[in-house]
């Protein structure tokens, strides 16, 4: 019997495209508004756990970097606005305080993340490391420039989350092998 192969699917139209982005933008926008709701403060620090590094990672594997990036940055753009989706608060000048620098280096993780993931939950989890060593870059560099100490912000900002952190790079890559399968074609 010949080897006969079914024709592809047609492409979605560009219209139908569109709106599964922006649904997609809008539903991923909640799910950060949602992380931030899920904050421990850490004693010491004015930095607390939250799920926001979980879910940018999470929205630009499983969504991928152009969807899971424009999520996030609406969720910034809502929280610049004044609405209060950050883990304790809202406005402009909760972007300059001491979460500023990780809040700022989400969308370049989900971006990173969103590229890496691949085929594999190898590729997964090197794409929620590489997303998570981003948002810590960024938000260890705006502390230091705040506590004027790289060593201080490295010992508040970043030493207290690497236990978290390797748990959220677990929970990431399954979560984006479930997930990417479902969200990124469509997308």
């Amino acid at each position: 019997m010949p080897n006969v192969q079914s024709p592809a699917a047609p492409a979605p139209a560009a219209g139908t495209l569109a709106a599964r982005r922006a649904v997609a933008i809008g539903a991923g926008a909640l799910v950060m508004v949602l992380a931030a709701r899920a904050a421990f403060p850490v004693p010491g620090s004015p930095v607390p756990v939250t799920l926001q590094d979980l879910a940018a990672i999470v929205l630009g594997g499983a969504l991928g970097p152009a969807a899971g990036t424009g999520a996030v940055l609406l969720y910034l753009a809502l929280g610049a606005a004044g609405l209060p989706v950050f883990a304790a608060g809202g406005g402009p000048a909760y972007l300059l305080g001491p979460t500023g620098g990780y809040l700022l280096a989400f969308p370049l993780a989900a971006w990173v993340a969103g590229r890496f993931a691949g085929a594999g939950v190898a590729r997964h989890a090197v794409a929620a490391l590489a997303g998570l060593a981003v948002i810590h870059a960024g938000g260890v560099s705006w502390l230091a420039v705040q506590a004027g100490s790289a060593e201080a912000a490295v010992r508040l900002g970043s030493l207290p989350f690497l236990a978290t952190g390797a748990v959220k790079v677990g929970l990431a890559a399954g979560l984006i092998a479930a997930l990417r399968s479902r969200f990124r074609p469509g997308l």
